[in-house]
């Protein structure tokens, strides 16, 4: 293998070590909140290194949770092909991966953003490496409930990027995520059951059944469609956003029935990759909604 091939190669490995799947997701969240923060068009300034320094920080949180939960990671199907339990890279790498990566991130969120992006950024990457890797994921099945704060952040992280602050609409952005999580997460936990089980993590579906399980997600659900309908009725979004919001409400809440009345793996799997359209959808339609209002 050339010299060039090898770089490549420990690019890429290094490159899976930052879930950049997840990130796409964080960064798409965090840049929506920041166009949803001014009326116009958002400082390009703040936007550009804004995304970086977020993107940054969480793909070194996510190079943390790989390095804590390498050991675990090797037991399931559907993360032993990373680099760690691969035996690809080192935990040493990892850390120094880590480090530099986040190091770089909060510099860049402190120099050309704001202290308070940056220090945000930083309880974030703690919620989420330490509290819930560390602490959370291995003790208790409310896990994703009580971490999932730190997966909310990014739309929080946008706004104040822009605006240096936090207003009420920011934490609205912040609580349709964090009530949106369990039902996405629970989901791929039902059809990789067995996985967590053999590696001994507390998921729901593991210690309380599955039915409790596709209950709680029916339930979730619900609670998530009453809770997106709170930007138009606090005026924040208009008559766009609001069908759009009923339409995807009503169809995950059709998911989750089904998963109640029939359920299946293929099912489960269908609901939890509709989740990430769910969530992908709302946000551009929040987006859109909000130039409309302002073009219009």
């Amino acid at each position: 293998m050339t010299t060039l091939a090898c770089t490549e190669t420990r690019a890429r490995q290094f490159f899976a070590l930052a879930k950049p799947r997840v990130v796409l997701l964080i960064v798409f969240t965090a840049v929506i909140g920041m166009f949803l923060a001014v009326p116009g068009i958002p400082p390009a300034g703040a936007v550009v290194f804004g995304t970086i320094g977020i993107a940054l920080v969480a793909g070194a949180a996510a190079a943390v949770n790989c390095l804590v939960e390498q050991n675990i990671d090797k037991l399931m199907r559907r993360t032993s092909w990373r680099p760690l339990p691969q035996g690809q890279l080192t935990s040493r790498e990892t850390l120094a991966f880590a480090g530099i990566v986040g190091a770089a991130g909060l510099t860049v969120l402190y120099q050309f953003v704001n202290p308070l992006t940056m220090w945000l950024t930083l309880a974030t990457f703690v919620g989420y490496a330490i509290i819930y890797t560390v602490l959370l994921k291995p003790a208790t099945p409310q896990n994703i409930v009580i971490g999932g704060a730190s997966g909310a952040m990014p739309p929080v992280l946008g706004w104040a990027a822009v605006t240096g602050t936090v207003p009420p609409e920011a934490l609205l952005l912040f609580l349709i995520i964090f009530v949106w999580t369990p039902p996405h997460f629970w989901s791929l936990a039902l059809y990789r059951r067995d996985d967590y089980a053999k590696a001994k993590l507390p998921m729901l579906p593991v210690t309380h059944g599955m039915h409790y399980t596709q209950v709680m997600i029916l339930l979730y659900t619900v609670a998530l469609t009453a809770v997106t309908l709170m930007p138009y009725a606090v005026g924040m979004s208009g008559p766009v956003y609001l069908v759009a919001a009923m339409a995807l409400g009503v169809t995950f809440v059709a998911y989750a029935w089904n998963l109640v009345r029939a359920y299946s793996d293929a099912l489960a799997r269908a609901t939890f990759r509709y989740s990430i359209l769910y969530l992908s959808a709302l946000f551009s339609a929040l987006l859109v909604d909000h130039y409309l209002r302002y073009l219009l």
